[in-house]
């Protein structure tokens, strides 16, 4: 498989320096699965090409894993057979933090002032697999600023349309700092080829995290490219994507302020917050629960109001976000709390759409005013997590209600209350949305509003409780 890497940044042979590979020799890189080349195909002060050639011996690799494992006949023609040695894959994503690891790292000893330089780059990997087609290709590298050139593979004369594969070859180009781009690649192409050739645990999710610092947290393909960077295990996705949900904002607690403080502020005259939350523990002491959730606990006002009620014998909030918990557990003082209390409260990590077995045996569980900060795509995990697997006896359910916002004075018209929004639900739209929830899982649905309400446009908040 083969790597090419050029510059016509001026002078071009700065690449090398970057690279940390001289361009007047060829070096040779053992490798447990084969050897790596390193070679220019042109220097020049104006253009300089440097090429990584990897030979994969699969060979070599089944008869090792034959070995270690004592007996693969089925199936062994298959790992003989292959495009492991020509393909782009992980193996040469492994090549690349070997061979360039310094690149890769930021690191340049003879010329520091090169590695923060964007440069003008491009990438051609030969043979890339695009399982997913060349859409989604597009959908990975676009985003991060590149222009694509993709090369259909040659059909002999007559061959069927399938017969094409999904390969290409295909030349990224950007102006780009060279750890960026490797760092880009490193992640990528593993995703494109949607397989990895070693074991995936738990250190590939801190991979993930490092290399894609700084652009992962804000693709559009995050979900995707965390799903199959980690080979399909649920559990490592979930983590690794709760995770960027904090490095999607740089400094949590001030997000936490944010998020409470803009709606707050837009709402400060009617105190709907505190209505809110009066409004849900009342509900939830009614429906008799003992054992309580809180889902999207945030800094937990709610957790803090229903550690006040002797009733909830246990009591857990689970949030995505790290930072956000760590905030609840300073402002709900657990550490300070009388043995008998801190058994009552438990602070989970984790997201809300992806299926979670700490959330099951719960008598009853509160989302207050999170769906509409979920991505609507995302809206039929979230049912299945909290109406299908947690499925409690009882859960209330609260958001905006669009129509109110032309109350609010400073609110631009067509304007979500907070930034994060990612929509805002009608009276209409949200019974309809909460009514077929209901039906689909067993539940009935009652609604009720949630602060004053206006004879036209309804409460600013509106409440579903679900029963089973």
């Amino acid at each position: 498989m083969l790597l090419t890497l050029t510059t016509t940044h001026h002078p071009a042979t700065d690449l090398g320096f970057l690279l940390h590979k001289h361009p007047e020799r060829v070096q040779l890189f053992d490798l447990p699965f084969g050897c790596a080349h390193v070679f220019y195909l042109e220097v020049s002060a104006y253009r300089c090409t440097a090429a990584l050639l990897l030979e994969v011996d699969p060979i070599g690799l089944v008869r090792g894993r034959r070995g270690r494992g004592g007996g693969e006949a089925a199936g062994l023609l298959t790992q003989y057979v292959n495009d492991r040695p020509y393909a782009a894959s992980s193996f040469l994503s492994v090549a690349i933090s070997r061979v360039f690891g310094s690149a890769l790292k930021s690191q340049c000893k003879d010329r520091p002032d090169l590695v923060a330089v964007e440069l003008p780059l491009a990438a051609s990997l030969s043979a890339l697999p695009c399982r997913g087609g060349v859409g989604l290709l597009r959908r990975l590298f676009e985003p991060l600023g590149y222009e694509l050139s993709v090369e259909e593979p040659t059909q002999r004369d007559g061959a069927p349309e399938w017969t094409r594969g999904p390969h290409r070859n295909v030349t990224l180009g950007a102006q780009k700092r060279l750890a960026d781009l490797l760092s880009h690649l490193y992640v990528l192409i593993p995703v494109l080829d949607d397989d990895k050739h070693y074991w995936v645990g738990d250190e590939e999710v801190e991979k993930l995290l490092r290399h894609g610092e700084g652009w992962l947290a804000t693709h559009p393909e995050k979900e995707l490219i965390a799903r199959r960077y980690l080979k399909h295990r649920s559990h490592l996705a979930r983590e690794a994507l709760a995770r960027l949900s904090d490095e999607d904002d740089p400094d949590p607690d001030a997000a936490a302020e944010r998020k409470e403080g803009e709606e707050e502020q837009l709402e400060s005259p009617i105190r709907l917050n505190d209505v809110r939350m009066k409004t849900v523990v009342e509900v939830l002491r009614e429906s008799g629960a003992r054992r309580v959730l809180d889902l999207g606990c945030g800094e937990g006002r709610l957790l803090r109001e229903l550690l006040r009620q002797k009733q909830f014998e246990a009591i857990v909030g689970l949030d995505a976000s790290v930072r956000a918990l760590e905030i609840a557990s300073a402002r709900l003082k657990l550490d300070r709390l009388p043995p008998r209390q801190r058994e009552r409260i438990q602070l989970l990590h984790g997201a809300l759409t992806y299926r979670d077995d700490r959330l099951a045996g719960y008598d009853a569980a509160a989302a207050v005013e999170v769906v509409e900060h979920l991505d609507p795509g995302r809206l039929g995990a979230f049912e299945r997590v909290v109406f299908e697997f947690a499925r409690p006896e009882t859960i209330v359910l609260t958001t905006p209600n669009r129509e109110y916002n032309a109350k609010f004075p400073n609110l631009p018209a067509g304007a979500f209350r907070h930034r994060d929004h990612r929509f805002e639900w009608t009276r209409e739209e949200f019974a309809a949305w909460a009514g077929r929830v209901a039906a689909t899982h067993g539940y009935r649905v009652e609604y009720a509003p949630v602060g004053e309400v206006d004879d036209a446009l309804g409460a600013p908040s509106q409440m579903g409780i679900f029963r089973r």
